[in-house]
């Protein structure tokens, strides 16, 4: 049985292409209800259209506050029969509000090691510290930007001058992974929390995946 799902996004939607490919695969057991964006023009929303997703634009600037948007954002998903949130670039702090409407049901990509480098530049701010290895996270979503839980993170390595478009590419092309997978153990019902912990249910080992030049843990599995 598929879990009904919502996708929310502010850019380009690859990490949401990536999802829907992975669903025409047969690899995803979700259903994308409704792909939920606060720009209207984010190409992410034509990416949804092309394959027959139903689309939503909510300005968060037609809102007074935080709450009210988040209120209506609820409404939407609701009523579309939503019953878990995958933020894959989506440029907004959520409330509790939201988070009471979707609890232990929301999780969000991050382009950064976390708890290096959270807010909006993670690859940039990477770049500029001069690390050796980048990455990206998937985490569940609290009432702190990029702070909640840990699902799985990938690194990458990062090489002395090079720009942010370079990392960003390299750390991108896990996101397209990680983030599949982490939707995956949502929709089966894998993953538990305890603390900062975390728990990944029937996983076959819990050794770090050396894949080329990647480091992915917990392993991925066949089809990521």
């Amino acid at each position: 049985m598929s879990l009904p799902i919502a996708v929310l996004i502010s850019g380009g939607g690859s990490n949401l292409q990536s999802i829907i490919e992975k669903m025409e695969d047969n690899i995803l057991d979700v259903d994308i209800k409704v792909v939920l964006s606060n720009k209207a023009d984010a190409y992410g929303l034509k990416r949804a259209a092309a394959y027959g997703i139903t689309t939503a634009v909510l300005n968060h600037k037609d809102f007074g506050s935080r709450e009210e948007f988040d209120t209506e954002m609820v409404r939407i998903l609701k009523d579309a029969g939503v019953e878990a949130v995958v933020m894959a670039g989506f440029m907004r702090i959520i409330t509790p509000v939201f988070l009471n409407a979707f609890p232990g049901r929301i999780i969000n990509i991050h382009p950064a090691l976390l708890p290096s480098f959270p807010g909006v530049d993670g690859q940039g701010d990477a770049a500029k510290y001069g690390v050796r290895l980048a990455g990206c996270t998937v985490h569940f979503v609290d009432e702190k930007m990029d702070h909640g839980a840990v699902i799985i993170q990938a690194a990458v390595p990062a090489y002395p001058g090079e720009d942010k478009d370079e990392l960003r590419e390299r750390i991108l092309r896990q996101e397209h992974r990680v983030l599949p997978q982490a939707t995956q153990w949502l929709a089966k019902g894998r993953l538990s929390v305890e603390g900062r912990f975390v728990k990944l249910a029937e996983a076959d080992v819990e050794l770090a995946e050396r894949d080329g030049l990647s480091l992915v843990n917990p392993p991925l599995e066949k089809g990521f």
